[in-house]
Formats: structure tokens, sequence, C-alpha cells
């Protein structure tokens, strides 16, 4: 079994928790009386000034001492959190359901194929589509979190696409790809599971796979029953919060991208460690703290394993999500063209569902919302806001009963569409 890198990039996490707590000696030194390096234009703030008279009463440097140490401590349970997590010998074990159609690295994996349940004539097929960047796992985590089977223990036919086997770099064709070329892709897949079903699929899109499948259902509207998007973005100026690094670093990642050929997975990372610097501190302390041998413990080692097993993306297709999306707002301004045409949801006439975490840090709910605006986004469409976030909807405690359980039931009276 390879050994664990993460959490990725591991410098970034360690080199954010050492600056900032280090910072905190050199925060004191300016505001300790009576200190040489002590700044007497400075003025600490009210917290720390309020504890200044307490301070003052304790034995000459005993709080300096104090302070080390507990800086110290904080590092070695983030280290100690860390180094649990790779050791823990708990790994993603399901096995996988057959693969039915392949292009490129691209596979459809059949999650209807041994359920009875999901055999039937009447079983639903639905056309999974997850992001291109951290990829499907999360929708098949442990066989009690699986979306994915339980949508097959309820009579849908779920068909996923697989769009490469973690950490798979993509290959000199897929290396040139943009939304146009992974569309195209899907629409093959598409056509396909249509022969293979006899009818109209649906289509769910998680993420940035759902802002695909909206193009795929533009495009292919008659052979799309209907579309459920879970925390899918589109109007990407609709909240920036938390998207500062990210979009004054787009230009030159999106450059870098060009150069390389792809945008490395620890840029990725790096995206994501924006969103909230702290985080990685923060879970893993919590981990540190589970019964290592306890479910809990289990299911934070593959979550976390599948959020460090991501592939590159693309070079065009970095470029077009750096600059087109999330600069200029091509998809939420209705300027997002796919192969020539103009992606327009308010155009889309098939039923839509559209789920909307409304703790979601990486795709911010109102991105998420644009697509059920009256007037602007899908036409025929039910919107489902969840108190869930953008990860724990597909995989926390409540996903089942919040998103898991309406989801199904949507999909499973959609109306036939016939050939």
């Amino acid at each position: 079994m390879q050994q664990r890198l993460g959490p990725r990039p591991l410098p970034l996490h360690l080199g954010t928790a050492l600056m900032t707590w280090a910072s905190s000696e050199s925060a004191w030194k300016l505001w300790k009386p009576g200190s040489p390096t002590s700044n007497p234009g400075s003025t600490a703030p009210e917290t720390i000034a309020a504890l200044l008279p307490e301070i003052a009463r304790l034995e000459p440097g005993a709080f300096d001492q104090a302070l080390h140490h507990e800086i110290a401590r904080r590092m070695e349970r983030l280290a100690a959190g860390v180094l649990a997590y790779r050791r823990h010998p708990v790994h993603r074990s399901l096995e996988n359901p057959p693969a039915v159609w392949s292009e490129g690295n691209t596979r459809l994996l059949d999650y209807g194929a041994t359920h009875r349940a999901a055999r039937g004539r009447k079983a639903r097929a639905v056309l999974v589509v997850p992001s291109l960047i951290n990829r499907w796992e999360v929708l098949d985590l442990t066989a009690e979190k699986s979306l994915l089977r339980a949508m097959a223990a309820q009579g849908l036919r779920p068909y996923l696409v697989d769009w490469g086997t973690p950490g798979a770099t993509p290959d000199a064709d897929e290396r040139r790809f943009d939304s146009t070329a992974y569309v195209a892709r899907l629409e093959r897949a598409l056509a396909f599971l249509m022969k293979r079903a006899r009818r109209a699929p649906a289509v769910m899109g998680y993420c940035m796979g759902g802002t695909l499948a909206v193009a795929l259902a533009a495009r292919r509207p008659r052979r799309v029953a209907g579309l459920a998007l879970l925390a899918a973005p589109w109007d990407f100026h609709a909240d920036r919060t938390g998207h500062a690094f990210l979009l004054s670093a787009g230009p030159m990642l999106a450059r870098l991208a060009d150069q390389v050929g792809e945008l490395p997975v620890d840029i990725l990372q790096t995206l994501f460690w924006s969103l909230d610097p702290w985080l990685a501190v923060k879970k893993f302390g919590r981990f540190l703290g589970m019964d290592q041998q306890g479910n809990s413990a289990r299911e934070f080692v593959l979550l976390e394993d599948w959020l460090n097993e991501g592939a590159p993306l693309a070079g065009p297709t970095a470029r077009e999500c750096l600059i087109g999306w999330y600069g200029d707002n091509l998809p939420g301004t209705g300027k997002w063209t796919v192969g020539g045409k103009r992606i327009v949801p308010s155009r889309i006439n098939v039923p839509s569902l559209v789920m909307i975490p409304s703790g979601d840090r990486i795709v911010p709910p109102l991105s998420a919302a644009a697509l059920a605006e009256p007037g602007r986004g899908l036409k025929r469409v039910t919107r489902l806001d969840l108190p869930l976030g953008h990860i724990g909807m597909v995989v926390s405690g409540r996903a089942r009963d919040l998103c898991w359980t309406p989801l199904i039931d949507w999909l499973g009276n959609i109306p036939s569409k016939r050939k």
C-alpha cells in the first residue's frame, strides 16, 4: 500500500501553524512592559491589555516560559495527529463495480450490476458525474456511507463516471482537454447509456461535475430525462467570500498550467487551504482525540485519503476554471460556450433538482442557487436547501435523511422519456 502523503501540501499546513504560533512570542516582546525589544508606540489588543496587570504579578519569566511551552505543545499535537493519520491501518476496501464503457482514462461503473432492486426493467438509469478534481470515492466511501449503493438499493441504476484512478495523470490527449472535450466525452457516455437502458437516463452532477452536467443537458436535452445538481457552482461572482487568494492568484496559476500542461494536485490543495488555513490544525487535533479503532477515526482516514488523492487538472481546463469561471464568471453571465453552444440554464427544459448545502465553504450557496433563480435558472426546477456542508451532504451522519432520501425519491419519480 502506497505511503500516505497527506495532508497536502504538508509543508504549507505545518508552516501556517508554526509561523502563526511563533508570531505570538514576537508580539509578546512588543507588548511586554520593560522589554528591551518592546515598542513604546505599539498598543496591545484590549484582551491582552486587560491581562497585563495579572501577568505582572507572576514570577519573572513565568509567562514567557508558559507561552513557549504552549506553542511547543500545540506543534507536537499537530504532528502527532498527522503521524497517527499516516500510520493508520485502514484503507478503502470496497470492491468497485464492473466497468461497462471506457474511453481514455474514463470509465463508466455500473453500480446496479450487483443489486437486484436496480436490475429490474423499470429501474431508472442515472449518469453520475463527479468533479474532475476530487474524485468519485466520496460517493462510495464505505458500505454504510455510500450514496451510490443507497441509490441502487432503492431501485435506481447509477452509472458512475470514473474520470481516472486516484492519482492518475491525464494522458497526452487529456492534458489538452478543456470543458468542451470533457462534455463531449460525457455525451458519448450518455449515448451508450441511453442505448443500454433503452430510455433517456437522468443525470446527476456533484460539485464541478454538476457544472459539466448542466452543459450536457443543454447540448443533449432529448437524451436527459432529469437533471439533479448537488452543490454545483454556477454564478462565481455571487459570493466571493473566502476566495480572495484564488482570485488574486488565478492569472498566475493559469500561466503555470499553460507551461506545465496541468495544474498539479498540491496547487489545487493550496487553493482549498486558502478557504480555511487553520482547518488542518483543527481537524487533526480532533482526530488525535478519537478512538483510533472506532468508526469515527476510520471514516476520518478514508475521507482524508480521498481529499489527498486527487488528480492534476488538465491545463486548458484549469485556465478555463481560473480565468473563465472564477475571473470572468462566464457561466453566471450566460457567456460560457461548450462546443460553440452558449450554456443558458433558462433554456434547459428538463425536470431539475438543485440541492444547496447552506454550510458550503467550497461552493458558496449563492453560487449554486443561481441555477434555481426564477427567470435565470433552470426552467422546471425544484430547489432544496440543506443544513449541511459541501462534503457533509454526501457522507455526514445526517446525509441519508436530509440529502440521499429526497434525492432518490426525486430521481425515482421523473417521468419517462422514451427515445
